[in-house]
């Protein structure tokens, strides 16, 4: 909770399919855009961990991904707590 977040996305909404489309498509963005430290809200789950929040890893693990990714924390409650994620970005290179 002490980084500046420099953007979000809330994919509360969503489904499998067009949730992962809208996080490839903000990382590859954001990380263009030099961002270091932006929040993704997966949303908790009604029953237990909701399916966004557990695809997420899964997700940011992809090798096309995870070059551009330094890593990756459950968000303070302040931001959404267990159903948001901070994603570290690697610094852009030149």
């Amino acid at each position: 909770g002490q980084s500046e977040i420099d953007a979000r996305l809330d994919l509360h909404g969503h489904t499998q399919d067009s949730a992962h489309r809208e996080l490839v498509s903000f990382i590859a963005r954001e990380h263009a855009a030099g961002s270091r430290c932006i929040l993704v809200i997966t949303g908790k789950g009604r029953l237990g961990p909701g399916v966004l929040r557990s695809r997420l890893t899964d997700w940011i693990a992809d090798p096309d991904l995870r070059s551009a990714i330094a890593g990756y924390s459950q968000a303070h409650l302040r931001h959404g707590g267990e159903g948001a994620v901070y994603i570290f970005l690697k610094a852009m290179r030149r």
